[in-house]
């Protein structure tokens, strides 16, 4: 009898023990899930959406169908657990590829030598072992902390941003969390990590074609790695969880598996399982404590903003959709920038108007990194396309040589309304009365391809990198109240009342 007990309970083990390998090889959430008591036997492992769509996305990495991976999740996600410590041990073991190399890296090297640890830990555990261990063993001559081989030809080796990987090239690189939360607002270290993002990072890749890279981190800053992926447009798959649903998000997820996020309230939790709503409301008084609502929005929602909230509010701006027929006056406020080879800061011609009831209408956005010569063909189209009824305003530099350019734009503008005038105080000073409109819910946007761009740069305004769409708004709205302003007329270089 007791023989036959003991030989239906190994049974059942071996029916388990089965059913875990089947479950792990089929979804890395599975894996996840079942081999978490190896790591964490004190704590259980807490399933939800969010992190099955982050295992969703590092399998189609697995598969090949995305190569460059942009995961932007706040804090407490088990972001590291999932992507730098589980995701390679299935590869190599549930998933039967354990000839793959692996480099990952964080803002500090002992982050990324922690992890290595973990999935070494993992990998050595009597749950793995009995699974996969029979597919691969570790090397002892090469078996440290910072790397360790196995029998296959696969390596994990942990670095840190900014830090030499010469000799190292791998299928797989991981970049978790590159800016130190503390050093966010300095330039210095955020350009370091950029730097090194950009010119190092690409290098150390085994095949360019078929090798992936892999960036999961919570924003700290609009300048951080993802925004430089984001806003030069790299080629990557991006998944984005804020903690907090917004259906207007800037960022909302963009991948090859069409993820789209199954939240329809605002302000649905992302992990209620996890995080209630308790928690995240103490969560943000803690952000809040030290960094304002700039580290709330950063790191719990995903779209960092100016620290203490933006002058401009993307709430605060209202829709039409089409242009005002009656209205007391239009103009095309301009800021201007000479690029050269199509970097740098954009020219941005904002064209507004103003109606009798008191709305201020931004009507038509025109912007480009153009050279000077692309600067004056723009310019002279923009009038011709409003008419003559849209006064030109565009500024005018500081001494002799923003005299000559004063001349050479009226002149480019000849048989319109075009005035040049020099700048007055800080672009913050000259934002705050259109700002105010804004708030007062007096500001209108013709709904058109350039919306998203312009209250995007609005919302991050005065801290975001781009302030040419603000400049030249606020110069439009400017002269858009003045009842009397003399100035330049291009029609005959006479004054004239405006």
């Amino acid at each position: 009898m007791e023989m036959t007990i003991a030989r239906a309970l190994a049974n059942r083990e071996i029916a388990l023990r089965e059913l875990d390998r089947l479950d792990s090889e089929a979804k890395l959430l599975d894996f996840v899930r079942l081999g978490w008591h190896s790591l964490e036997p004190g704590a259980d492992f807490v399933s939800g959406w969010a992190v099955g769509a982050i295992c969703e996305h590092l399998e189609a990495v697995s598969l090949g169908q995305i190569r460059r991976l942009l995961i932007n999740v706040p804090p407490g996600c088990t972001k590291s657990m999932t992507t730098n410590v589980f995701w390679p041990a299935w590869e190599w073991g549930p998933k039967g590829n354990p000839h793959l190399r692996y480099i990952s890296a964080s803002y500090a090297g002992e982050l990324s030598i922690r992890d290595n640890v973990r999935g070494r830990d993992l990998i050595r555990s009597e749950w793995y072992q009995q699974l996969w261990g029979h597919k691969f063993s570790f090397k002892g001559d090469q078996n440290a902390k910072v790397k360790y081989e196995n029998n296959k030809a696969g390596w994990r080796f942990a670095s840190s941003v900014g830090a030499g990987l010469t000799g190292h090239r791998g299928d797989r690189i991981i970049v978790d969390d590159p800016h130190a939360v503390q050093q966010a607002e300095s330039e210095a270290d955020r350009n370091s990590a950029l730097r090194w993002f950009a010119e190092t990072l690409p290098t150390r890749l085994n095949d360019v074609d078929e090798s992936a890279i892999v960036v999961i981190m919570q924003r700290v800053h609009e300048k951080d790695v993802s925004g430089l992926i984001i806003s030069k447009e790299l080629g990557y798959d991006h998944l984005m969880l804020p903690m907090e649903y917004e259906p207007d998000h800037p960022h909302l997820s963009r991948t090859a598996l069409n993820f789209r996020d199954p939240r329809t309230q605002l302000g649905e939790l992302l992990w209620p399982e996890r995080f209630s709503a308790k928690s995240v409301e103490e969560l943000k008084l803690t952000f809040r404590s030290w960094g304002g609502t700039y580290a709330e929005a950063g790191q719990l929602q995903q779209r960092p903003a100016p620290r203490g909230g933006g002058m401009f509010q993307r709430k605060d701006f209202q829709y039409l959709d089409e242009a005002p027929r009656e209205v007391l006056r239009r103009v095309r406020g301009w800021d201007l920038a000479a690029t050269k080879d199509g970097q740098g800061a954009f020219t941005a011609g904002v064209k507004m108007s103003r109606t009798r009831d008191g709305k201020v209408v931004v009507e038509d956005v025109r912007r480009g990194r153009w050279g000077p010569h692309e600067v004056r063909t723009n310019i002279r189209a923009a009038a011709e396309s409003d008419g003559h009824g849209v006064l030109q305003d565009l500024p005018q530099d500081p001494g002799q040589a923003g005299k000559v350019q004063k001349s050479d734009l009226v002149a480019l503008l000849a048989g319109y309304d075009a005035h040049a005038t020099p700048e007055s105080g800080s672009k913050e000073d000259r934002a705050r009365p259109l700002a105010a409109q804004a708030e007062a819910g007096n500001i209108f946007l013709v709904r058109a391809p350039w919306n998203d761009a312009f209250v995007d740069e609005a919302c991050l305004f005065p801290n975001g990198e781009l302030k040419d769409q603000v400049d030249a708004a606020s110069r439009a709205f400017g002269r858009l109240i003045q009842k009397r302003e003399q100035g330049i007329s291009a029609d005959s270089g006479v004054q004239t009342v405006s």
